[in-house]
């Protein structure tokens, strides 16, 4: 348990050391963070970042001043607006995380193939133990593959 606890820890720290290093806000981080994994409209993003619609604008605002991210018309309802990160976005975010994910590829690399479903099993249920805190009237967010 020490070894997640100090996961948990040092997964803060990072995050404050890409805010700070970035100058971004981190709400501004996080949703950068949601639009990496894929675009989306500025009511889905609010709800994601858990802010109301007008907050979820002005952070898109601030990003797309910045040119990380780009609204869009949606490619099946143009009347919508979906927001996209910009390869400059994508490329700030990984210029901060890159030594992080090189080392974490070495590590998952140096894993035989029963010991990353160990591993996997465990970090997926870790997951789910923060979510019955984190979104405990909802199911957990799923670790990404």
């Amino acid at each position: 348990m020490q070894a997640v606890r100090d996961l948990v820890t040092e997964s803060l720290r990072l995050r404050h050391a890409v805010v700070r290093r970035s100058g971004l806000g981190e709400t501004e981080l996080l949703a950068l963070e949601h639009l990496v994994e894929a675009p989306c409209g500025p009511g889905e993003l609010a709800r994601l970042l858990e802010v109301s619609t007008a907050a979820s604008t002005g952070i898109v605002d601030r990003l797309e001043r910045r040119g990380h991210v780009q609204r869009r018309p949606h490619a099946e309802d143009r009347r919508r607006t979906e927001v996209h990160v910009t390869d400059e976005g994508r490329a700030e975010i990984l210029s901060h995380l890159r030594p992080m994910l090189l080392a974490l590829g070495e590590l998952d690399a140096s894993l035989d193939a029963d010991e990353r479903d160990v591993v996997e099993h465990f970090l997926r249920g870790a997951v789910a133990a923060f979510g019955l805190v984190s979104d405990p009237a909802g199911s957990p967010t799923p670790l990404r593959d």
